[in-house]
């Protein structure tokens, strides 16, 4: 399956949910509202769409949210998806904190590897970031992962000025320690927060100077296959360090990706508005050749890329909503 630019779309990240057990300030307003549950997609219809995904080339899925793991009934529905003939690397991106729970069960059912978000190792930042977080909680919940065989273990840090740039020699400094990979994430603005994103936004090249004047420089690794961040190693490090620089240094060229949200929308880039609906017509009795062939046709008129550089911002939903 390709899009119209002859990218290959092989990768869907499907969230799970809108809800989250955190607030944290560039993802969601503290008073969030959230969809009725009867609007968000069934386990049936997840399944549904991602056998259809994996019958045009999908491989690999990764589940999102909001917080996936406040999903009901998540480790069933994993051990349904790593079932799927064709998919072959079954990911999950959570705040870590419900892992000390679902890390085996989820290793158990299928799951391959965890991204964990972790914005800071200081607990009194961490709780500002979060607004509700315990940082114990996901230091708990990386011990789980790793004993569970969820590996490799990569940890994601959005850098919000006046919160913690000055946090990521820190964080960068666990790649010393553990063969992890840290990865350093430019802030994104969306819909409601997007004022706040764009005030507080840290450039990578800010965020690797800070890192390379502390703990010396850093050495560019060559990462065979598509991922969006640049990758480094600190000299003697057994980890890795990250930095996807999505506002910066775009890499839409090589994006073969779409997201499928809660509520059934397939966004065909992370930064536009532009959605496919997939609920309606699953909830009106659609054929699944015909879900699959809606499916290829959103992911045919795939952008090129986001449009930033020229104040194109997407308004309809913050992150927590399309799955990250």
């Amino acid at each position: 399956m390709q899009d119209q630019y002859g990218r290959e779309i092989r990768d869907l990240r499907i969230s799970l949910t809108d809800r989250c057990n955190l607030r944290c300030v560039y993802c969601m307003p503290e008073e969030m509202v959230f969809k009725p549950r009867e609007e968000l997609l069934t386990d049936d219809e997840i399944l549904i769409v991602m056998r259809a995904a994996a019958d045009l080339g999908v491989r690999k899925v990764r589940l999102t949210g909001g917080e996936p793991t406040v999903r009901p009934g998540l480790v069933d529905l994993v051990r349904r998806i790593a079932a799927i003939p064709g998919i072959g690397d079954v990911a999950m991106t959570t705040n870590g904190i419900r892992l000390t729970q679902l890390a085996r069960p989820l290793a158990e059912a299928g799951l391959d590897r965890v991204n964990v978000s972790l914005d800071s190792l200081d607990a009194e930042k961490f709780r500002r970031i979060t607004r509700w977080g315990r940082l114990q909680d996901v230091l708990d919940g990386l011990d789980a992962a790793r004993a569970a065989g969820l590996s490799p273990i990569k940890l994601n840090a959005v850098v919000v000025r006046g919160y913690n740039e000055g946090e990521v020699v820190d964080l960068a400094g666990l790649t010393l320690r553990h063969e992890w990979a840290v990865r350093f994430i430019e802030m994104m603005p969306f819909g409601s927060v997007a004022g706040f994103q764009q005030s507080a936004y840290v450039p990578s090249t800010e965020t690797m100077a800070r890192i390379a004047a502390a703990l010396g420089p850093l050495e560019p690794i060559d990462v065979s296959g598509y991922d969006p961040a640049r990758t480094y190693r600190l000299r003697g490090a057994p980890g890795t360090l990250g930095f996807i620089s999505a506002v910066s240094q775009p890499f839409c060229a090589q994006c073969g990706r779409l997201r499928l949200t809660a509520d059934g929308k397939l966004r065909l880039c992370l930064l536009r508005d532009d959605e496919a609906d997939l609920r309606t017509p699953l909830r009106a009795g659609a054929s699944f050749e015909e879900i699959r062939e809606r499916f290829r046709a959103a992911a045919y008129r795939k952008p090129w890329g986001h449009g930033l550089a020229r104040n194109v911002i997407p308004r309809r939903r913050v992150m927590s909503q399309i799955g990250g």
